[in-house]
């Protein structure tokens, strides 16, 4: 079930002795993360760039539907911005929770896809009574063609703490940040007119203050104060934080324990230069 909804990834409730896989972790991955689980490694089309991993990680080439550990193998799963991206989603989902006992999701908002579509997305999810909705995009008629990315996603959130400010004060807005234990509460292309009213709808005030529940003023204060200091700690966190390398050299380093899966990254490299 859903525990919160963390400002974002630096922001987990993961404890010191706790074993974490991360699923499609792509070209920015944790560094807290032990296990590093990547379906695709001879294209970038579901990735902003190339893989990257840290040196003391371990890699693992399999598909989130289909994952090769034991049930409750790990005590945290992070799933951060793939779930846009799954053919199956009961069936990733369902592999999460029985791989993890906790876990955190990451995605973006309808009003994100809106603002920042990639094609590579096949649904988009709102967080709606502590379940993820999602809706197939095929299926909507809005236009998913303006990527204002760069503004949004490479530019604000570097360049102006207002934005920064809002993103962390509403954290719906963007993307819908939601950690979970035990279980993950789905709901896929519903049919309930509750629910299929948010991806096809205008929306109502009613409906606004669902997703943005009204706050005082004394609330607003405080939540102010709080992303304030998170972000210091952020910025400190970042200055300190260590490089990871490519997955091309992580192969390199450990080509006898991945002999066929090296020759078919290095193939995808080669040709990706060429």
């Amino acid at each position: 079930m859903k525990r919160r909804n963390p400002n974002n990834r630096d922001n987990l409730h993961i404890k010191k002795q706790d074993r974490v896989v991360e699923i499609g972790s792509g070209h920015n991955p944790m560094f807290r993360s032990n296990v590093i689980v990547e379906k695709f490694v001879d294209n970038n089309y579901h990735r902003g760039g190339d893989i990257y991993i840290y040196p003391h990680q371990h890699f693992v080439n399999a598909d989130g539907e289909n994952l090769p550990f034991k049930d409750k193998e790990f005590d945290y799963a992070i799933c951060n911005q793939v779930l846009e991206h799954v053919e199956h989603p009961e069936a990733f989902i369902r592999e999460i929770s029985r791989i993890a006992k906790r876990g955190y999701i990451e995605t973006p908002s309808l009003i994100g896809e809106h603002l920042f579509p990639k094609k590579s997305h096949k649904w988009v999810i709102l967080d709606i009574d502590g379940k993820l909705v999602m809706y197939e995009k095929k299926l909507l008629k809005e236009n998913y063609e303006n990527d204002y990315g760069r503004l949004f996603l490479n530019y604000l959130p570097y360049q102006s703490l207002v934005f920064k400010l809002l993103e962390l004060t509403e954290k719906k807005l963007l993307n819908n940040c939601y950690e979970w234990e035990d279980d993950i509460e789905i709901l896929v292309n519903p049919t309930d007119s509750y629910y299929r009213s948010f991806f096809t709808m205008p929306w109502t005030d009613e409906m606004i203050k669902k997703i943005f529940p009204p706050r005082s003023l004394r609330t607003e204060l405080q939540q102010t104060i709080k992303a304030l200091f998170f972000i210091v700690k952020c910025k400190i966190k970042r200055v300190r934080k260590k490089r990871p390398i490519s997955l091309t050299e992580y192969l390199k380093r450990h080509r006898d324990q991945y002999p066929d899966l090296y020759k078919l990254h290095e193939s995808f490299s080669t040709d990706n230069q060429e």
